[in-house]
Formats: structure tokens, sequence, C-alpha cells
């Protein structure tokens, strides 16, 4: 296991973009398939964000959407709830969260998985925070040509049950060709070993794509494309509040449960190369009234 030590970090507020540090972070990309950047976003900002969460979290009505967010089996994705959920503000249940009939087992507040997928496009507080140009000067500097912001989502991991996300790359899902998908996950909360923080394979975005998760019909299908397994995920992504990790889209990288009493709030932005094709068979679709923009 490779120790935080040895993770190469960068503070933001530190960081020239117009110098030799954009070459650095490009070259630390590179070499590892993630970034880790502190001190992105401030306390201010992370809270206003966490408060919106809150907000939208209690306008959401769990009896009319009972659909569960299972990152180990797709079983939402037969949902026209999480289909639609491209061009909308929607909630998704945990788990471990509802009994076998779909009911609350847990307060609304603390039963949410996650909120996707265009609350950049959609929300009064987080698209304005998403098209900031401290993310611009970031994915420039990663020679992202053509920056779209596809699809986001604040991800709860919710004490006691938050669920484990197993490892995987988001080329999978959010596929372009030639690939060119970026995640940015920013820390809302601390994300520590005890409650959840992610783990990747550092290094393991130089090797191929391994599933592709694509529309086949009226069904979407997980496709393998290679034999190789994905390479193991032994390196931990702790990051305090306001850190932000950027993710090559090829990485593979996983969340253990949360059996912890505290929660692991995050949101995730990620964006593709407009320079790029993105299949129609891709499961996110926007229609045309809401294209996809760039910042």
């Amino acid at each position: 296991m490779i120790s935080q030590e040895q993770i190469a970090r960068f503070d933001a507020t530190k960081i020239g973009w117009q110098t030799d540090d954009s070459a650095r972070l490009a070259a630390a990309f590179e070499q590892d398939g993630f970034l880790l950047i502190d001190n992105f976003a401030t306390d201010a900002e992370c809270a206003s964000l966490r408060d919106r969460t809150d907000q939208l979290i209690d306008n959401f009505d769990a009896e009319a959407n009972q659909v569960v967010f299972s990152a180990s089996g797709q079983s939402h994705a037969a949902s026209d709830y999480f289909m639609e959920s491209a061009a909308d503000i929607s909630c998704f249940l945990e788990a471990g969260a509802v009994d076998e009939s779909g009911r609350l087992i847990k307060p609304k507040a603390r039963a949410v998985n996650k909120i996707g997928h265009a609350l950049h496009d959609l929300d009064p507080v987080f698209a304005p925070f998403s098209r900031q140009e401290k993310f611009k000067h970031l994915v420039s500097a990663l020679k992202m040509h053509s920056p779209l912001l596809l699809q986001s989502m604040v991800i709860c991991k919710q004490p006691f049950i938050g669920g484990e996300v197993n490892s995987h790359q988001d080329s999978t899902f959010l596929y372009t060709s030639p690939e060119s998908c970026i995640g940015l996950w920013l820390a809302l909360e601390p994300a520590t070993k005890d409650n959840g923080c992610m783990w990747a394979a550092r290094g393991g975005h130089k090797a191929s794509l391994k599933h592709r998760f694509h529309r086949q019909g009226d069904e979407m299908v997980m496709t393998s494309l290679s034999d190789e397994a994905l390479a193991d995920c032994t390196t931990p992504l702790e990051a305090d509040t306001g850190t932000l990790v950027v993710l090559h889209g090829r990485l593979p990288h996983l969340s253990h449960e949360n059996t912890s009493d505290t929660s692991r709030y995050a949101y995730a932005l990620h964006l593709i190369d407009g320079a790029c094709d993105y299949p129609a068979d891709n499961w996110l679709q926007r229609p045309a009234s809401l294209p996809l923009s760039g910042f």
C-alpha cells in the first residue's frame, strides 16, 4: 500500500495557472492518473453547497420517487427516472435506507445516496460554482481543448449505510472516441479511510478501458472490452474539506462502505472534450432543449 506522504499534493492557493505550475500538474496527472489539489474551494463555498444539498433533499418527495441507486448492480439503470435525470435534478436513495417494499426506514435527510445529474446547468447554487474560472484554468492545464460539462452529482455517503462503489473507470459510463472524460471530485466534508474515501489504482489509467456501459435497443448493457482485470486500488485519496480530486477517465477507483457515524458529502463534475465523438448509445443523453455547454 502506498502511504499518503508519497502522493503528490498541490495547494490551489499557490498555483499560478499561467506559469510552469500548469505543466507540473499535467505531468503528475499523466503519471498517476489523478491529482489532489488542496484548498481548491473555500470553507464558505463548501458550506454553501452542503446547505443547498440539504435543501434539495428536504424538497425531495421520497414516497413518489423510490429509486435506489446501486453502484454495484446498476439496477437503477432500467428506470425512466434515472434516464431522465440526465437533464434534471433527481435524488436516489441508499439501499440501506429502504425496506423490501421501498419504504423509508431512515430519516429522509440520511436516506439519499446521491443527487444528479444536471446540477451544473439547472441549480442556482451549483451552476455558477461549476463554471468558475479556476475550473476552466485546470482543465486547460490538462490539455482538454473544448471542455463540455457533461454531468454533475452530489454523493452523500451517508453514515452507517453509505454504499460501496466498486472498482470502475469513469469512461465506462461516459465514453467518447477518443476517450476524454475527466472527473472533478470535490470534498464537501473530510473524506477519510474511516468514512469511505476514494481509493485509486495509481498509474492504472495507462492500461486499456475494460468495459462500456451503453444502450442496446431498449436495455442498458455492460460490454466487456478486455479480459484483463482492473488494477488493484491500493492508494487512498483522503481529502479535507475543499480538496479537489481530479480523476482520469480510465483510472480504476472505488470507495468502501461508510460504516462510520459521519457522512462524506462530495460534489462530482464530469467533463468531456467537445472535439471528440459522444456516441448516441451512451446512457446519458441530453434533450435538444438542454444542450451541453462549456465554461
